[in-house]
Parts: C-alpha cells; structure tokens; sequence
C-alpha cells in the first residue's frame, strides 16, 4: 500500500475533527512513533493536534488546518522509513517547517540531486546524505548547484556554511572539481588571544576549526588528513588568497562579515575557469573595528544586479540548532530594532 493511500475516510467521515491513519509495516510505524511515542510527542507539540495509537492505527484530533498538516507530516516520515531513512528530531522538525512536503515519500533518485526535476533536494557525500530543513536552506542548495558564485547571508546555525561545505565535498567526490579550499578572515570575536604558540598553521587553526568540524561530518577523518597533506583540500586565513586564481576549485569564504572591502574585492576576484565560490556571512556579527566598512555589506550592495551570482538570506525561522537559538536571536533583533527605531526618533527631534 502506498502512502498515498494510508487514510482511511471512512472514520473521519463519522467524526469531522478525528482523521484515522492505518500504516501495513509495523515495524516501521513503531520507528515513526519513536521511543515512549517521542516522535508523536514532538508533533503534537509543534502542531497542536493530539496523536492516539491504536494498534497500526494513529488517530488524529485537532483543527482542521494543524491535524492535515500533521497528516502530510506523518506520510512523509513514514515515506522515510520506507526508503531506508531515518527519523531523526531534525527530521522531523524539518517536515513540520515545510509542511511535510520535502519529498520524504518518493525513493531517493540514483543521481546525486533530483533537485531539477521537481524531486528530493539533497546532497550525498562520503559519510552521510544532507537534506535542507526549511524553505530557505532548500533554495540556497540549489542556488550552490546552479550559480558559479553564491552568497549566503542570515544568523548563526541556520546552515550556510554547513550546506556550502556539503556541495563542495559533493562535487568534489562525483569529480567536478579539482580541490576544495575553505577560507575565513582571522578576525578575533571581541576578545584578544595574545601571541599563539607554535608555527603557522598552530596560529590559524583555531579560527578555521568549524570548517575542520564541517568536512569531518562529511569525509572520513584518514581521508580528510590525507587530501589536507595533498593540497586537494586547503584551509586557509583569508589574507592567504592574494595574488592566486583559484581554478577547478569549490571556494567558500565563511564568516565574510569580517572581511573587509579591499580583502572581499580581492577574494572575489580570485575566481577562476571551472571554479564556484560560495561566500557566507552574518551581517549581525561584525567584529571589524569601529568604523571599518564590512566587505560583505559593499558585496551585496554591488553585486545584486549581476546575473550568475545568487543571494540567499535566512533568518531566525531557519535556525537548525537548539530551538533557544532562534528564541536568543529574535531577541537580540528585536533589541536592534527597538534601539535604531530610537536613534532615529532622536535623529527627527533635531
């Protein structure tokens, strides 16, 4: 039986604000419930519906709007399942976010992204398969597959460079490019480290470790050491990049915030035959001193009106981390917004 065909009418017919599921594996809708019905618990806290097990059954009472949307959520993640996936927190967070419709009930396609054809929107590297979690993120992975330079812009954890690093590993394993190089300006986050020990890369390392993070989820640890030792995988401070072209390369300058207009002019133009660049940054987090002009605020200013170059912004909604990480950074927004609205009140009164 096929997902399409798991509701049963003739329940909900009786009773208009109860709609019945009937799944026929049940070892699989013990894995949609999760451990103590966890799954179901997420669901009905994030829809507002109640979720009641009757043997392969799941009874739905709620709205009519949130027990449909749970519904379309419910038959994605048993899709899932029946493609061999797992279902995760994320996951299921992640149907809630686009409505249950992120291809979760079709077989994942052979070619690494169906995403041109109306299909499943991932990435398949070495060690995992990366989906995006919200509307957004899905438009940015696109946008890395489809444009030769792509800009990132939007709050902490909502993926940028995590999906950015995900492409280039992609492409770099089906043989698309030649190297993968990963860079970000060594600008200290509002704290001074003093003089690092040890020789160059012990200096730089500790502000390119999230980009170690990043590849380390998608490629073995022996593999990544090797292609390090190789220079098919470079990690580097941005101040690094001047006077090379980066050809046959996957380029991703990350926390671009803080570089500054010449460093962002200079990267830019360091693009070369068969490469694509992957610029990402938060225009929130500038740690650039007093008065010195953020290069990725000119870059966006500049470049909005070329073709081949493709802006994707996110915002708190996006964020994929602890939900207390949107809660923090709506807060913070909410205070930047209050405290320019005050400036500028201040500003009319003169």
């Amino acid at each position: 039986m096929g997902t399409e065909d798991l509701q049963i009418e003739a329940e909900a017919a009786v009773n208009p604000a109860e709609t019945p599921l009937e799944y026929p594996d049940n070892r699989l809708l013990i894995e949609l419930c999760g451990e103590f019905d966890k799954n179901l618990t997420q669901i009905e806290s994030s829809l507002g519906v109640q979720i009641i097990r009757r043997g392969n059954q799941l009874v739905l009472h709620g709205k009519d709007y949130e027990r449909g949307k749970a519904v379309d959520v419910l038959n994605a993640l048993y899709g899932r399942l029946e493609a061999g996936r797992s279902v995760e927190t994320g996951d299921i967070a992640a149907e809630i976010r686009m409505g249950g419709d992120n291809g979760g009930h079709e077989n994942a396609p052979d070619q690494q992204m169906e995403m041109f054809s109306g299909g499943r929107v991932e990435i398949r590297t070495r060690k995992k398969t990366v989906e995006p979690r919200t509307e957004a993120q899905k438009a940015y992975v696109r946008a890395l597959f489809e444009n030769e330079l792509a800009f990132g812009i939007g709050p902490a954890g909502t993926g940028k460079t995590y999906l950015a690093v995900a492409a280039g590993v992609s492409m770099f394993v089906d043989g698309l490019v030649d190297k993968i190089i990963l860079s970000r300006p060594a600008v200290e986050a509002g704290e001074k480290l003093g003089y690092l020990p040890g020789d160059m890369k012990d200096k730089v390392d500790p502000f390119m470790q999230p980009l170690y993070d990043a590849l380390g989820d998608f490629l073995p640890g022996k593999q990544v050491t090797k292609l390090i030792e190789e220079k098919r995988i470079e990690i580097a401070p941005l101040a690094f990049m001047r006077g090379r072209t980066l050809a046959n390369a996957f380029v991703v300058l990350d926390e671009a915030q803080n570089a500054t207009t010449m460093q962002m002019k200079m990267f830019l133009t360091r693009l070369g035959e068969g490469s694509r660049m992957v610029i990402t940054g938060d225009r929130s987090q500038v740690d650039l001193p007093r008065g010195v002009t953020s290069g990725l605020h000119d870059a966006e200013r500049l470049l909005k009106h070329i073709d081949s170059i493709s802006f994707n912004y996110f915002t708190a909604k996006d964020v994929v981390r602890h939900p207390l990480v949107a809660k923090i950074i709506e807060a913070y927004d909410d205070a930047d917004q209050k405290a320019f609205i005050k400036r500028e009140a201040k500003k009319a009164e003169k």
